[in-house]
């Protein structure tokens, strides 16, 4: 549905792309291959799409029907044609307010970089946003929809009366030590702070079994937390609870797999990568527990309170 200029749509939130191209070069975490990859504006309407320019410019849109392994990364399928770790850069994508861009990349792997969505969101501060006219449709969670594995769950609510429209979240942890349980309540309102910076960590003790699985071939101290059980090998941490917001993390960028930002509470409790997008195709299969909406503010409110602290233009 096209925006128009009329009174009644001046306040409702609009889609957005990036105002100029955007690139980065850098090493897959898993496949230790290099890689470049472009971030491109694309037209109102797109969503996210990537594009693999190293085989003719295939196309896999970055939906939850393309969702491929996820026991260490959400990667993406279609026709045997795959792109592995794709959560760090969609989490950037949601919480930064960017709903179309083609994310073209020459090689099997999304780069790494330095293990958090932080590259990402400084690059969209460089060129700015652009908003388009069309407005944006939310996925409005009308029930709950759970998962669960053993102790393991993740589900999806409606917002409380009096909880406005946002998206938020609520996760917790608990991995051996020195990580322990940790616990983080957010909202994507503050996203660029308090959730884009923490990156994606691993205890050096499970190095080797992870490489003979062929496996985090390009890990590092420059993109990851290293742990032992003693402690951290390449402090200082960049919130004392940093771990748990990495979970956070990848869980926006999972969920993004949704193919529009959620109105609703997402409750988490030792889930991963393989729970946050079962949550998802759960979601797609059950047409009853969600609506298409459309954001409106109040007058005094900013259109997007994640992307107000980017430069816009309309």
């Amino acid at each position: 549905m096209q925006g128009s200029s009329g009174a009644a749509h001046l306040n409702a939130h609009l889609e957005q792309t990036i105002q100029s191209a955007i690139g980065f070069t850098g090493v897959g975490l898993h496949s230790g291959a290099m890689v470049s990859l472009r971030l491109v504006p694309a037209a109102a309407g797109s969503g996210i799409v990537f594009r693999r320019t190293d085989l003719d410019n295939f196309e896999i849109p970055a939906t939850g029907r393309n969702v491929a392994k996820v026991s260490y990364a959400t990667s993406l399928m279609r026709q045997s044609v795959l792109i592995q770790t794709t959560e760090h850069l969609l989490s950037a994508l949601i919480g930064c307010g960017v709903d179309n861009v083609i994310v073209e990349v020459d090689n099997l792997e999304v780069p790494i970089l330095d293990g958090s969505a932080l590259p990402y969101v400084q690059a969209f501060q460089s060129v700015g946003l652009r908003q388009q006219r069309r407005r944006r449709e939310y996925l409005k969670i009308l029930k709950q929809v759970e998962v669960r594995e053993g102790s393991k769950f993740i589900g999806v609510y409606p917002n409380r009366p009096g909880e406005g429209a946002g998206y938020s979240i609520d996760y917790s942890i608990d991995f051996p030590s020195p990580i322990g349980c940790e616990s983080f309540s957010g909202d994507l309102a503050g996203y660029i702070a308090q959730i884009a910076p923490a990156r994606t960590f691993g205890y050096k003790e499970d190095e080797p079994m992870l490489r003979d699985m062929g496996l985090i071939r390009g890990a590092s101290e420059a993109c990851a937390i290293i742990l032992t059980r003693q402690g951290v090998l390449n402090g200082p941490l960049r919130f004392p609870d940093e771990f748990v917001r990495h979970k956070v993390l990848d869980l926006i960028g999972d969920l993004a797999l949704a193919g529009r930002r959620i109105q609703g509470r997402v409750v988490a409790e030792r889930a991963g990568h393989a729970m946050h997008t079962a949550l998802v195709q759960r979601l797609m299969r059950d047409r009853s527990a969600w609506e298409l909406a459309h954001g409106h503010d109040d007058a005094t409110a900013p259109a997007d309170a994640a992307a107000t602290l980017l430069p816009a233009t309309v």
